[in-house]
């Protein structure tokens, strides 16, 4: 029995049932959403499994580590009767895992906001992702994993060329996954984040990841000490939180087990099941290019639009106050979002996007996130198609 045939066999509609309401059972002690931290146009900052820069997967160099003495902190043992209370941990085992933790210093400068003033940018962005090299590692990752892709669209309803640009955004396809040990990233973020207006709700987030991340060692008998991700906590090939991992991530290969780190067919089903459970639509297409209907619009006529959030809220007649598409293909029966992609100086692009772009951004809330896992994909299809 080939691959195709076990895969079909195995897929069940209860899986999904069983991920949908695994969602709901998500422990919501020191819970913060993570996607609900913007209510507008979000900031070209990756936020949840930032990739942009090699320190950020690097192995962390021995200045950027401090022993933490985390088993010192009063939240920290706070933190430690919580979960034994809640979830049977044991307090004296919890104590001595967090006095072997380390605070990382450069987890903690990395998430910290960019300096104020500098413009967004969307074409240099863009070219930090689009580009060869990327470009043939993701030619070479569609030929290789062809059956499960095309499985993965299948059962999900999520097209190869999307599932492709988003492992390669995240992680050029299995090179950058991470070397920081994720409780050393988790429990640094959870109780030592840095200075910024959003602290604590940054705070309970991380503190939310770190107690999933317990959850998952003990589901999986796996050390905890031994997931390594990103300076923010995320693992494998597609950079699941730890909460998301446990909640959205399935066993594709079907080997017994999920493996997000050394299973690329793992990180193709889980990221497909992912963006299905969080709004994906079969056959709908994701934006079309954008031109503003008139020359001159005030502040609050654009923000109207603008600052909807991250859903398609409009139909094409209700944004023909601001814009329009010249695309015919654009379906008349759809509802859309006002997006923009700044610039710099250079003008700002506007596009109206359906579902399945917002679909994206629950992956990580940045237009720009979004349209470069939408860009990367195409470019990679088509380049398989020469």
């Amino acid at each position: 029995m080939n691959f195709l045939q076990r895969n079909r066999l195995n897929i069940r509609s209860k899986h999904v049932i069983k991920h949908l309401v695994s969602s709901l059972l998500v422990s919501t002690f020191f819970l913060t959403p993570l996607f609900s931290f913007a209510t507008s146009a979000p900031e070209p900052k990756l936020i949840k499994k930032t990739k942009l820069k090699k320190s950020q997967h690097a192995k962390p160099k021995a200045a950027e580590i401090d022993p933490g003495h985390f088993d010192r902190w009063g939240e920290v043992q706070t933190f430690v009767d919580v979960m034994a209370a809640r979830h049977g941990f044991d307090r004296q085992q919890m104590l001595k895992d967090f006095e072997q933790v380390a605070l990382l210093k450069s987890a903690i400068q990395l998430v910290k906001p960019a300096p104020p003033g500098k413009p967004k940018n969307w074409k240099a962005y863009r070219a930090r992702f689009v580009e060869n090299g990327r470009i043939e590692a993701g030619i070479a990752f569609w030929d290789k994993y062809a059956d499960a892709l095309a499985l993965a669209e299948q059962n999900y309803g999520v097209p190869a060329e999307i599932i492709v640009g988003l492992i390669g955004v995240e992680t050029i396809y299995g090179r950058n996954t991470g070397s920081f040990r994720v409780i050393d990233a988790l429990t640094t973020l959870a109780f030592a984040y840095p200075d910024t207006p959003n602290r604590t709700a940054r705070m309970d987030f991380f503190r939310s990841e770190l107690e999933n991340l317990y959850l998952l060692a003990r589901e999986t008998s796996i050390d905890i000490f031994s997931f390594r991700g990103s300076y923010a906590g995320a693992i494998g090939w597609s950079q699941f939180m730890p909460s998301s991992l446990r909640t959205f991530a399935v066993d594709f290969d079907h080997d017994g087990k999920i493996d997000l780190s050394a299973s690329p067919i793992d990180a193709i089903g889980s990221v497909a099941n992912y963006l299905a459970l969080h709004g994906w639509k079969k056959g709908l297409p994701t934006a079309f290019p954008a031109t503003l209907s008139k020359d001159e619009l005030t502040n609050e006529q654009l923000n109207k639009f603008l600052g909807a959030g991250l859903k398609a809220s409009f139909s094409l007649d209700q944004l023909k106050e601001v814009a329009t598409t010249a695309n015919t293909d654009a379906p008349t029966h759809l509802l859309y979002g006002l997006v923009d992609l700044q610039n710099g100086t250079e003008a700002t692009e506007y596009w109206l996007a359906t579902e399945n772009f917002f679909a994206i951004t629950q992956y990580n809330r940045s237009y720009f996130y979004a349209m470069s896992v939408i860009d990367l994909g195409k470019v990679v299809a088509s380049g398989r198609n020469k």
